[in-house]
């Protein structure tokens, strides 16, 4: 099952609590909350490219699956990271924050643990 396609957001929970959490400034999480996002994945076997826009904010992350590799969070930090597959799920766990991103059909789920809580998004390919 390949990931490769382009999603957009359908929904998302716990965005705001979720990102003061992650220390990013309110007008930020203000200005991010209603924006629709657009989620572009390129799968090449164990590699993977992943293109996050949201308004005018591009996040790109590139990695190989097992290997570590340099990950830039919703904050603009960068931190290492190794991303392990389990069927069709991609698991990490970066800074104390675990991401959950996984693909049924043409639906990806994402869910983000942060001590206590949890943020999900759902975006469909389109």
């Amino acid at each position: 099952m390949s990931f490769t396609g382009k999603y957009e957001l359908q929904s998302q929970e716990n965005f705001e609590p979720f990102m003061k959490a992650l220390g990013l400034p309110d007008d930020q999480i203000q200005k991010g909350k209603d924006i629709k996002s657009t989620t572009e994945i390129v799968q090449n076997g164990k590699k993977f490219k992943i293109t996050t826009t949201t308004g005018s904010k591009v996040l790109t992350n590139e990695f190989t699956v097992g290997e570590e590799a340099e990950i830039e969070l919703p904050t603009g930090e960068k931190a290492k990271a190794t991303v392990q597959m389990e069927g069709n799920k991609l698991i990490t766990n970066v800074k104390g924050m675990k991401s959950i991103t996984e693909l049924n059909g043409d639906t990806i789920t994402n869910i983000m643990t942060l001590g206590d809580l949890t943020y999900k998004r759902i975006s469909k390919r389109v």
